[in-house]
């Protein structure tokens, strides 16, 4: 089980290009330490709006479509993968209460899906005390056209190219 990647997984690279090609800047494999000692290692965080976006494994997050129980050593996977589902729900409802919106990804779902979904989730969201900002500070790397970044609201920054 060495040989299991933690990050930088297809399906994840694939969506981090996607969301980088379109002028969206985030923090990959980013540790947040929220209250009460939890941690949470989100695959792409966007810091600014508050956003946690996990790409989950049909296996290793026992997929309602695709994720099949092994025959082999059923008293090792059974336990091990009802623990990993067990873990994405403490950590989705760790990040709720400190205030993020958490979106999870299947890695079978096409990519054009999983940017919608990920690009509504920062629509929606509003990071804490954005009312009152005026100014970008440190860590406002998430959309393009926030305050102190290239680009106009809702556009890439750096233009896109034609062609």
């Amino acid at each position: 089980m060495r040989a299991i990647r933690r990050t930088d997984t297809k399906p994840e690279v694939a969506l981090r290009r996607a969301l980088h090609h379109q002028g969206y800047r985030f923090r990959k494999d980013y540790r947040l330490d929220l209250a009460d000692g939890k941690r949470v290692r989100p695959d792409i965080v966007f810091t600014a709006k508050h956003v946690a976006v996990f790409v989950d494994g049909c296996f290793w997050h026992a997929c309602p479509e695709h994720g099949g129980k092994p025959a082999a050593n059923a008293w090792y996977w059974e336990p091990k993968l009802r623990r990993n589902v067990e873990r994405d729900r403490a950590s989705d409802a760790a990040l709720q209460a400190a205030g993020w919106d958490v979106v999870r990804i299947w890695e079978h779902e096409p990519l054009e899906a999983a940017v919608t979904t990920v690009l509504a989730a920062l629509a929606s969201s509003r990071a804490p005390g954005a009312a009152r900002r005026g100014t970008a500070r440190p860590g406002d790397d998430d959309k393009p056209g926030s305050p102190g970044i290239p680009g106009v609201a809702g556009e890439p920054a750096g233009g896109q190219r034609s062609g």
